[in-house]
Parts: C-alpha cells; structure tokens; sequence
C-alpha cells in the first residue's frame, strides 16, 4: 500500500494536510484562522484560558501553549471527545475549501501519515515518530477522505414535479 507522510505545513504538496496549514475554518460558528485552532479552543475549561491559547501568535505556537496545559485547565473529559471534534474539524476544513477536497481525495487509497521527528507523547499519538505510533491525524483524515468519497459517490436523485389536476365534472 502507498503512504504518504507529511508533517510541515509549508511542505509540497501534502503540507496542506498539516493542521497547522493556515486556511480559515468555520467551525461552530467561529471562523478561526487554522484546524489547529479550532481543535485547541474546544480543550481549555475556562474561556480565558482559551483566548490566551488562541492569541499565540502561530499554530505551531497555539498547539504549544494548548499542549503546556495542566490538568485542572483542560475541559472535564476531553480525553472523550477529542478524536471526534478533530474529525469534525477536518470534515469542515476539507469541505469548505474544494482545493483542499481535491488534494485530499487526489491520495486515493494511500495511507497518510503524520510523520514527526521529534519523540514525545503527542506526536506518538497523533503521527508517528520512527515508525511508532498511533497516526490518528492520519486515520481521522482517511476517514474524512473515504466520507467525501462516499458522498462524492451518491447519485444525485431528480425530484420528479408533479401536478395536481381539477377532474371534476359539472
């Protein structure tokens, strides 16, 4: 099976697959300037805390600060639902740029991996790192691939207009 691995935004072509790629995503009707900062603003518990993650000046720095969090700041069983706001982020991204759509699903059946160089935790958890880890960015983006796919897929069914004609007799 082809892989494909990316990490740094900047990277052609695949950079764009990096959260930390800067296009705008509308998501809960926030428009926050990068994936990245839309999946920190659901982690914090408290809304000041989430403003002085989201006022880091890059997401690379957003997911630093975001990371750096203790336990008492991190929204009550985050550890629950974060898989599935990342994977509703990524929908949002990959549908509200048809650009992005069509690198996304321009991988076709390849397994994408994010593939970090630095050994810790998170990188583990959401790439790989040697060869090591969980990738769930990479499973949550084929999951997201294989749903436009899907939909791309459906045939698109004509409504059939009909009339109500006056029979009646007099």
């Amino acid at each position: 099976m082809q892989e494909i691995r990316f990490y740094r935004a900047n990277e052609k072509p695949y950079g764009a697959l990096s959260n930390l790629y800067k296009r705008e995503v509308l998501f809960e009707d926030v428009l926050y300037p990068t994936s990245e900062h839309a999946y920190q603003a659901g982690k914090p518990r408290k809304e000041t805390v989430r403003d002085w993650i989201l006022a880091a000046p890059s997401p690379a720095l957003v997911a630093m600060a975001a990371h750096g969090l203790y336990w008492w700041d991190i929204r009550p069983g985050w550890s629950k639902v974060k898989f599935e706001r990342m994977r509703a982020i990524l929908l949002a991204k990959f549908t509200q740029h048809e650009d992005l759509k069509a690198l996304l699903l321009s991988t076709g059946e390849a397994r994408l991996v994010e593939s970090a160089t630095v050994d810790n935790e998170v990188n583990r958890t959401w790439g790989e790192v040697n060869g090591k880890g969980k990738n769930m960015l990479g499973v949550l983006l084929m999951e997201v691939r294989d749903e436009l796919l899907k939909a791309e897929a459906k045939p698109v069914r004509a409504v059939k207009k009909t009339r109500k004609v006056d029979v009646s007799v007099d």
